[in-house]
């Protein structure tokens, strides 16, 4: 079941457009995503990239710079401690490809995701020791390694940690006490003593701002500007806000990225077929899973090997090799995902606010994204358990009234590692308190029935007659689309159905002529149909009209729709279209 919710905003859009002599119907959109000073409209409106924030806001990062700095010009070693997944990868390829160009000794270290888990760890700080380095820097983790950055300093190693995850922290008196690691530098803009402007970025732009200011040290500054492609793709795979500097950096990326001259990303893009100009929507869903798949099943090396490699020959092969991973992945997925709503159809976890759900025998690294697909399932926050080679591991991914990263630190007695953010986490624990953890959770928890409820938020009322190239032309300067900048939805009521045609492999596309209460003609699709849609027809009408609108003639059906404007390219001629996202019969 779903609602639908006009988003209202107490906030004068009329005068915001005409101040700015823009659209209403973009100066409201704009107010629906909280951009409505008039800064913040500009820097949206036109994102170049000399409206970055400047690196030198971010705490301890000029300090950091300059350890590095005199590492590398003592030709001191260094160490690169990364991620698994596409923020960890790209933010790795940032720093080591950077380091590297300024004649760094430098090297890096990814955690297998099975044998070492998450981040930093004991080991790889004694494997550092070991081999000599002198500078450890870790790059989309380390803030919460608070024992492993202590065993560093103990060891007479610097370690720098680059980071942009909540930091740790106790409760006392209900007032929250940040745990700050003792780094020679920490920069994470979540550092509650970092006053950089913009909290919301991802780990590569972290270590994309670190390393721009180095490169000003050395008067390279302008050469650094090819690593945004990276950073994009990063930005987007980790799922952060497109707003303010996050915009700028996806939107100047793409560009990059649609003229790389990286040979590992060029045979990626070959090798995913997807057709340029590269978009946001195929980083999200076909390069990124790509990139991550063999942090998950493989080894992580094999993706970062593919953006270093320089071989076309090479690059061809493993990005071939990813791919097929990937596609191993997918299988992995829907079998887990199968067995996952099984278990709570079947049982009294499908009456729980939070599903808890342990499934032994799926594979650890594609739990988090089973739990994403369940909680879109179910619009619950979900947490999936499966062992581990040290235990019971698993992931935990939310809906927006609920903080799951807080809630787990309420339980933090129960578990033995954990971390995240508010819409996603990851922990361990021991097999006897998976149900303490889940009777604690939803003893907890003060979600209601209502907060189940799919809510579907609709930008404003626009009938289709007021639909014209120059609102589509407008609508697509907005992109690139993502979490906190959504493509916008506009709804329209009491259309009448002209006619309905059905085509696509399996009869799944639905294309219908709609005709508004003015008399104005537009086409409208309806994408992978399942036929419900003839069904709520054949409910509401009985199937002698649904036979009338499928021949065109005359009938009594009427539609609420919500929908999206398009243009409809074909056989060289354009034409205005919606594409139809949610419809009431």
């Amino acid at each position: 079941m779903k609602k639908w919710f006009i988003r209202n905003k107490n906030i004068d859009y009329t005068k915001i457009a005409k101040d700015l002599n823009i659209s209403e119907v973009i100066s409201k959109i704009l107010v629906n995503r909280d951009i409505f000073e008039y800064n913040q409209i500009n820097r949206f409106l036109e994102p170049n990239i000399d409206k970055l924030h400047s690196p030198t806001l971010m705490f301890d990062l000029v300090k950091g710079a300059k350890i590095i700095e005199e590492i590398i010009d003592n030709g001191g070693k260094i160490r690169i401690v990364g991620d698994f997944d596409v923020d960890g990868v790209m933010s790795v390829y940032i720093l080591y490809s950077s380091l590297k160009s300024l004649g760094a000794k430098v090297d890096y270290k990814i955690p297998d995701r099975i044998q070492d888990g998450y981040g930093i760890n004991d080991d790889i700080v004694r494997e550092a020791k070991e081999d000599g380095i002198e500078l450890i820097i870790t790059c989309d983790n380390g803030i919460a390694a608070l024992k492993q950055i202590e065993l560093a300093k103990k060891l007479n190693m610097k370690i720098i940690i680059t980071d942009h995850h909540e930091l740790p922290y106790i409760e006392e008196d209900d007032v929250k006490k940040y745990i700050l690691p003792e780094a020679d530098a920490v920069i994470d803009p979540k550092n509650p003593n970092c006053n950089y402007p913009f909290k919301s970025i991802c780990g590569a732009a972290v270590a994309y701002k670190l390393v721009y200011y180095l490169y000003t040290l050395y008067n390279k500054e302008e050469e650094c500007l090819k690593y945004l492609e990276f950073v994009a793709i990063a930005t987007v795979c980790d799922v952060v806000d497109l707003v303010d500097e996050n915009r700028i950096i996806v939107k100047y990326g793409l560009n990059l990225i649609n003229n790389t001259d990286n040979t590992g990303l060029k045979a990626l893009i070959e090798v995913a077929e997807v057709k340029l100009p590269v978009s946001s929507y195929h980083l999200g869903f076909i390069i990124g899973p790509t990139i991550n798949a063999s942090g998950r099943l493989e080894s992580a090396y094999r993706a970062l090997e593919l953006f270093l490699c320089q071989d076309k020959a090479e690059a061809l092969k493993i990005a071939k090799y990813l791919r097929e991973v990937n596609d191993e992945r997918k299988s992995l997925t829907i079998a887990g995902c199968e067995s996952v709503v099984a278990q709570i159809e079947n049982s009294s976890i499908k009456d729980d606010k939070i599903l808890l759900v342990y499934e032994p025998d799926i594979h650890e690294s594609v739990a988090g994204i089973i739990a994403g697909r369940v909680k879109e399932t179910y619009n619950k926050p979900t947490i999936v358990l499966t062992d581990g080679q040290d235990g019971v591991k698993g992931s935990a991914r939310s809906i927006e009234e609920y903080n799951i990263f807080e809630e787990l630190s309420r339980c933090k007695d129960l578990l033995n590692r954990f971390g995240g953010h508010p819409m996603a986490a990851g922990l361990s624990l021991d097999k006897k308190n998976i149900d303490i953890l889940r009777e604690r959770l939803n003893s907890l928890s003060k979600l209601t029935e209502d907060n189940f409820v799919k809510k579907v938020f609709i930008d404003m009322a626009l009938p289709i007659e007021y639909i014209n190239y120059k609102l589509i032309e407008d609508l697509n300067s907005l992109e690139p689309f993502g979490m906190g900048n959504t493509k916008p939805i506009f709804g329209d009521k009491n259309l009448k159905i002209k006619r309905m045609f059905k085509f696509g492999n399996n009869n799944n596309v639905i294309k219908l002529i709609l005709e508004s209460k003015k008399g104005i003609i537009v086409d409208g699709i309806i994408f992978y149909d399942d036929g419900s849609f003839e069904e709520s027809i054949i409910n509401r009408y009985g199937e002698d009209e649904l036979e009338r609108v499928l021949k065109g003639m005359d009938n009594n059906i009427s539609l609420d729709i919500i929908y999206y404007p398009s243009i409809n390219e074909y056989m060289g001629k354009t034409s205005i279209q919606i594409v139809i996202q949610g419809y009431r019969i």
